[in-house]
């Protein structure tokens, strides 16, 4: 019996060339109503810093337009890079989005910068890039939404005073953080988008060593990967070159918005780069639809999941959303 898979979307709001911020978000919120239509579980969003070519910067801003502008579907972040914040200021501004919209919101955790160190020690003066650190502000962001937070002169309190806490997720592209989400009892999202060697021994040490938390019971764990579908294997080949193209260039630290097909159609890799390009396979899902299905039921029975969250760069909108609606039709999604 072939497995039951839910879809979902990390948005990561790319300004390409010839195009603005703006014109990012909103293909953003377009994106958003269009996986609310097609029956995608979650829409989540990304926090980078100073790159010219991605608008999101601020999740906890852009959810509430998106939230608004949907009914359903879960909203959250992937992620908020926790270091780069104070705990007690992303525990409020989670429970402002709880407060509006009770039992729709996923709060997504990382300890990355979402950008370089020199950038993200501006956003947090005092971020010391420690482990220690990070898991002090986990604690503590935990203090804060069960209101047990103190200090010696009283109690502190994170408000508004939500009903309800978002479900908290970490984003693990390693075995470390996998287990900060088990010790935690929180839901492990597996970066394999970033990192494509992160393998299925994640999710087993994280259900190995989960401790059951109010929110999760029971483990919960997704696979977000970058995922590249098109109606011909010609499209899907064009769409692929373009999206290795730029994973070299990310890895050279060039984050300028990314231009078309057509400006790299005859570029010819070096064997250094088709080295890299094969090293970096894992990270990315191509081909038409029953070869990307294939390709996502064999992932989802390694790792054993049954939800698959997908990336999708492109050189253009249309391209994109013709990406999700073929995904949503080959796995039959019901909105």
């Amino acid at each position: 019996m072939e497995r039951k898979i839910k879809l979902s979307i990390l948005d990561q709001s790319i300004v390409r060339q010839g195009s603005s911020a703006r014109d990012a978000v909103e293909e953003t919120i377009a994106t958003v109503k269009l996986a609310e239509q097609l029956g995608y579980t979650r829409f989540w969003i990304s926090e980078h810093h100073n790159a010219s070519s991605i608008a999101g910067s601020t999740p906890e801003v852009l959810l509430v337009k998106l939230a608004d502008e949907t009914a359903q579907i879960r909203i959250g972040s992937g992620g908020i890079m926790l270091p780069n914040h104070s705990a007690l200021k992303v525990a409020e501004n989670f429970r402002m989005l709880e407060t509006l919209f009770p039992g729709r919101i996923d709060l997504g955790m990382g300890r990355a910068p979402g950008s370089d160190q020199i950038t993200a020690r501006i956003l947090n003066p005092a971020n010391d890039f420690s482990e220690e650190s990070y898991l002090l502000q986990l604690t503590h962001l935990q203090r804060y939404f069960n209101d047990t937070a103190a200090t010696q002169y009283g109690s502190l309190l994170a408000v508004p005073q939500s009903t309800t806490i978002p479900a908290q997720w970490i984003l693990s592209s390693s075995g470390g953080s996998s287990t900060i989400a088990a010790q935690y009892g929180m839901g492990l999202a597996v970066a394999r988008f970033i990192n494509g060697h992160a393998g299925p021994e994640m999710v087993k040490t994280y259900r190995n060593r989960f401790m059951p938390s109010e929110q999760f019971p029971e483990p919960a764990e997704l696979l977000a990967i970058s995922v590249l579908c098109a109606d011909t294997e010609e499209k899907a080949e064009q769409m692929r070159k373009l999206m290795d193209y730029r994973l070299l260039q990310f890895e050279k630290g060039n984050f300028d918005k990314p231009g078309a097909y057509e400006s790299i159609k005859d570029y010819t890799f070096s064997p250094q780069e088709e080295a890299r390009i094969k090293y970096n396979n894992g990270r990315v899902v191509s081909g038409t639809q029953q070869q990307v299905k294939q390709q996502i039921l064999q992932l989802a029975t390694d790792f054993d999941i049954d939800e698959i969250m997908v990336a999708t760069m492109t050189d253009n909108a249309a391209d994109r959303k013709r990406s999700f609606e073929l995904l949503a039709d080959v796995f039959k999604l019901t909105a």
